[in-house]
Formats: structure tokens, sequence, C-alpha cells
């Protein structure tokens, strides 16, 4: 019996987001697999040229300069991990020109930092030079900039399987593909009895709790940063602005190929109901850094939530860290969770002499009363779902 829901979502996916790890790109030894490259390429050629907007965030710049440098074990040096993606991205990048050139396409290199999302301007220059490579017959190939990326500095974005759901939100795809070495999300242990691949998730929120969020590096050989959790966080960002996702095994023969004919591989991960989340509040909650947290009460929590409220300082509890007028704070429920995230029209100190007062004092207590609301909900995105408190 065809799967009409996967259907459904495959047949809306105008443009794709497609992330492919490490261990997928690389061998055994550590190398790059220039026959996988090869077979990835083929099938980005083949969507292309079906009519869909394709982009691809590779991973496995790191494991071929290893490849390259003739090591198998990720160095602990910051520096030399560093070297080896500068010496593995030139490799990885003209694997996939020559691999896309016999199909008419160019491979765009576009190497990112987590601060190209982070500021809006910037932010919107990464989705104009997306759309401008859309017209000109090449695949934008994504990766971190790992030879500048330092994750102590919060210049980095973790791991791709993040940085692909970003670039997901940057140019409203319907769809991201997550290949990864696994065959999808298990309903438990992969190694116990029984385990299953779960064929569609519609709740990821209550889901992730339950199944194993981890799978065993391979033996001996430790290139890749993600494992399962990523990816289920990830596909969090993207299930939360109203896009889907599909984790399959990139080692599988001509995988994307069946994922975008809608065939049941892998695991679908269904767009949150009803969320259609737009390019400015996509990149308030999940693209822009918080500078600092606001924590509010369980009424408050509830007008933001599940209202669409603004904020009001009324409803704010408590206020950590510094921050100015226009910056960009997470607000967290009673339960210590963040759930929200928002631009504020005060700074840190006003919001400490406002907060669990109503709007009719503000004046008085500042000497100026510019805003009724700490947050205006058109400045203001609900990230996920909060965590649920006991009603007072």
């Amino acid at each position: 019996m065809p799967d009409l829901l996967r259907q459904d979502v495959i047949a809306a996916a105008d443009t794709v987001v497609v992330k492919i790890g490490t261990r997928v790109l690389t061998g055994p030894d550590g190398a790059l697999d220039h026959a996988r490259v090869e077979a990835i390429a083929g099938q980005l050629a083949a969507a292309w040229k079906s009519g869909r907007k394709v982009v691809l965030v590779s991973s496995g710049a790191v494991g071929a300069g290893l490849g390259r440098l003739q090591a198998n074990q990720r160095p602990a040096d910051v520096a030399q991990l560093q070297a080896a993606a500068a010496i593995g991205q030139s490799a990885l990048i003209e694997s996939y020109n020559r691999a896309l050139e016999p199909h008419g396409l160019l491979a765009a290199q576009v190497l990112l930092i987590a601060e190209d999302l982070q500021d809006r301007r910037r932010y919107l220059n990464v989705r104009n030079t997306l759309s401008a490579l859309f017209q000109s017959d090449a695949i934008p190939i994504i990766n971190e900039n790992d030879a500048l990326s330092v994750e102590e500095l919060q210049l980095s974005f973790g791991d791709n399987d993040r940085l692909a759901a970003l670039v997901t939100n940057l140019i409203r795809a319907p769809l991201l593909v997550l290949l990864s070495d696994v065959d999808g999300v298990y309903d438990r242990d992969p190694k116990e009895p029984g385990a299953k691949v779960l064929p569609v998730i519609t709740n990821l929120g209550q889901t992730q709790d339950r199944v194993v969020s981890e799978r065993p590096a391979v033996p001996g050989v430790s290139l890749g940063k993600g494992g399962m959790a990523s990816k289920l966080q990830a596909a969090s960002i993207a299930a939360a602005a109203g896009e889907s996702v599909v984790i399959a095994n990139g080692h599988a023969d001509n995988v994307l190929d069946q994922v975008l004919a809608a065939e049941p591989v892998g695991t679908l991960i269904l767009a949150e109901e009803g969320k259609a989340v737009g390019s400015r509040k996509r990149w308030i909650g999940w693209s822009a850094s918080p500078q600092g947290e606001l924590q509010l009460d369980a009424g408050a929590q509830r007008a933001v939530a599940d209202r669409g409220g603004s904020l009001l300082a009324v409803g704010v509890t408590g206020v950590q860290g510094d921050f100015v007028k226009g910056d960009l704070v997470s607000l967290v429920g009673p339960a210590g969770n963040e759930f929200a995230r928002g631009l504020t029209n005060y700074t840190s100190a006003e919001v400490r002499q406002i907060a669990g007062h109503p709007a009719t004092d503000i004046a008085e207590l500042l000497g100026h009363h510019p805003y009724d609301e700490v947050i205006h909900r058109d400045n203001l995105t609900v990230t996920a779902q909060p965590v649920a408190t006991e009603s007072p």
C-alpha cells in the first residue's frame, strides 16, 4: 500500500537540503571515497533535473585531509584539526566538481562560520547568494569553515547536522534529508532484539526522549562529530519551523533517489502541525545568538506560547545576562527550559527594574514609557513546546 503521507511531503518539496556525513563519504582508511561522491552527485543531478532546487551540506573536509595525511584519528589539537580541514576541503570540492560536470552542473563551494548566520545582514547575503546559484546551474556545496571556526569562541555551528537545519530554515526548504550511517531512527537500542526503524515520527518532542540517541562509532576510526542525538536536534529545528526531515542510510545504493520517489526508506519526521514560520522569525528563533535570558511565570509562558501574545513585564520573574535594546534574549518558563526567543525593547537593567510590574508602572519606574511590551509578538519566535508545569 503506498504511503500517501510521505508522497504528499515529497511532492511539496520543491527545494531540498541534503546533508551527508563524514562516515558516509570516507572509506575504512579515513580517505575520501570518490566513488561515493560520484554516486551522491549523480542523485543530486537527478533531483536537480526533475525541477527541484538542491543544496548539499557536506562534511568530509577533515576526513579527506586526514586521508591525505595518512592519519586515521581526529587530532585533539585544534590547530592540527583545522590544518587537516584546510588540506581536505580542496580535495572535497574538486571531487564534487568532477562528479557533477558530466551532468552539466557545477559545484559551488560555500564555506560558513556561525557568525554568517547570526548577523542579520550576513544571513540575508548568504540567502541571496544561494538564490543566485540556483539560477546558474550550480549546486551549492556548503560546509562549515573548519579551518577558521573555533567552538570555544562560539564561532562554530557544533556540527553539520545543525548547519543543515539552519540552511533549511534560511531558504525555507520544505525537506531536509540527513544521510548518515544508520537506517533511520530506531524505537530502541538497535542492538536489542526486535529493534525497528520508525517509518514516521509525527511528534518529535514526544519521541525524542525514548529513542536511542547515539550509535557507537566505528572501532578504530573517529572522524565525524555527529550522532543520532545531533540529527534529532537538527530535525527539531527544521520541524519547529514547519519543514519535514528524512533520516536515512547514506551507504544504501540510490538512497536519495528512493527518498525523493517517496519510497519507504529511513525515518520521516513531520513538520510540526500548523507551523509556517516566516523568514525573519526563523532568524530570531534559531540563527541569532541570545545575549541574555528572561525567566517567566506560568501565565506569561502560556500567553506567549499558547496564545501568540507579546511578553509583558508583569510576567518576568528573573533576568540573566547583560543586554541592550534590540538584542536577542531567551525566554525560559518556570521549569527552566527555553521555549522562545525574541528581540527586547528594553535593556537588562531596565527589565530588572520593571519585572513583575504592569505596563502602567513603567513610566514611574523608568522615567519614560516607550513600549508596553518587553518583547512584541512580531519580534518573538516560539522555538519549542514548553515543559508542562502544574497550575498554581
